[in-house]
């Protein structure tokens, strides 16, 4: 597939301006440190004012980091996904939702996928994270218990992650810090914050309709990287 420019209109370039200019502000104070600075580091591509060029972009995530790119009609296969993360590769859709869709989607637009998670693949750590949980995936694909626990730690982590940072609670998670609606969630009281913990994730079930009310939280990407050695028994993953 490939992205047509051409095909992007004024509300398209006023969605992702809006969705751009709001959570950038809204996540000053409460995404990650990594996530904020690998944005930066994009901005010459990925800011509010165009729609991104996602072979320009492409281009840059590989310079920066190995990692490219790969355009997606919508969700695709899961064995497909893993193999793409094993190479390195990262889905996005190139369709943006419409502005009476801001705060709420069935399923993830390009805003979603390129705001929300190319950011942190420049981040060795978790990068590698990503990609080693595919190569896993891709491995057991025709293991079902294996994919549904990969699944689950991949919506706990990588879609629906928390840090704590210097005693403080940070986003890392894509669907959080893509979203304004879910991002200020973080804060409410009756949220529930766990810490990291894989035997409970990979025993959780989640609902991909709502607004998330249950995350689990990191001291450091290193503990992510890690818990993959429960589907590596025979050969240890280090850092």
């Amino acid at each position: 597939m490939k992205q047509v420019m051409e095909n992007y209109n004024e509300e398209d370039l006023k969605v992702w301006n809006t969705l751009f200019t709001r959570q950038i502000k809204n996540l000053e104070d409460k995404a990650c440190k990594e996530y904020l600075f690998y944005l930066n580091e994009l901005a010459p591509v990925l800011h509010a004012d165009a729609i991104p060029n996602l072979n320009e972009l492409s281009d840059l995530l590989f310079e920066k980091a190995g990692w490219k790119i790969e355009i997606v009609p919508g969700l695709i296969p899961v064995k497909d996904f893993f193999e793409l993360l094993a190479e390195r590769k990262f889905c996005s859709s190139t369709w943006l939702r419409k502005m009476s869709q801001l705060d709420y989607l069935e399923e993830p637009d390009m805003f979603h996928d390129i705001f929300g998670h190319i950011p942190l693949l420049l981040d060795p750590t978790f990068g590698d994270f990503a990609q080693k949980l595919g190569e896993i995936g891709l491995e057991h694909h025709d293991n079902e218990t294996v994919v549904v626990q990969l699944q689950r730690l991949y919506w706990f982590s990588i879609e629906f992650g928390l840090i704590k940072i210097n005693n403080e609670r940070r986003i890392y998670g894509a669907g959080i810090l893509s979203s304004f609606q879910e991002t200020n969630g973080i804060f409410d009281t009756n949220t529930e914050i766990f810490p990291f913990d894989l035997e409970e994730i990979i025993h959780s079930d989640f609902n991909n309709m709502t607004i998330q009310t249950k995350y689990y939280e990191l001291e450091s990407f290193e503990e992510l990287f890690v818990s993959l050695n429960h589907f590596s028994l025979s050969n240890p993953i280090t850092i």
